[in-house]
């Protein structure tokens, strides 16, 4: 997790209006807002690396309720368009959605399909650093 949150600060590319990391607090109404315990690593995620900007991808946050990145707004549209209640969306990319299940698995739902598609990371860890990292850019 370390090494990951490392090369996520270095790859990190400046912003007119920089993200900000949320506070206990701000994940503890994001859990009331969705109806869900957010996964361990997925908590840990949000509080360390949230605010990174890297590439085309841009996955959730928790600190503004006005972003467009903001974990409540995205879930709801998620879950609208089919992605199974239990997941909670990491990311949109087009789409697919990446989304953590409650045990912390990386899945990819694809909205056009419905359905998961094979791909799978086993923790937002080893999705930040095998896919953000590696195809963001």
């Amino acid at each position: 997790m370390e090494d990951v949150i490392e090369l996520l600060r270095e790859h990190n590319q400046p912003v007119p209006v920089p993200l900000e990391l949320p506070t206990d607090d701000d994940l503890l109404d994001v859990q009331e807002q969705i109806l869900i315990h957010l996964p361990h690593e997925l908590r840990e995620f949000l509080l360390e690396v949230s605010d990174v900007v890297y590439g085309h991808l841009e996955p959730v946050t928790a600190s503004d309720p006005h972003s467009h990145t903001y974990l409540p707004e995205v879930a709801a549209t998620a879950w609208d368009l089919g992605l199974p209640r239990h997941l909670v969306p990491l990311c949109q990319e087009d789409r697919l959605y990446f989304a953590v299940e409650p045990d912390g698995l990386v899945v990819l739902w694809s909205v056009s399909e419905n359905d998961y598609l094979e791909d799978e990371w086993e923790s937002v860890w080893h999705w930040a650093r095998d896919y953000w990292l590696e195809n963001a850019g």
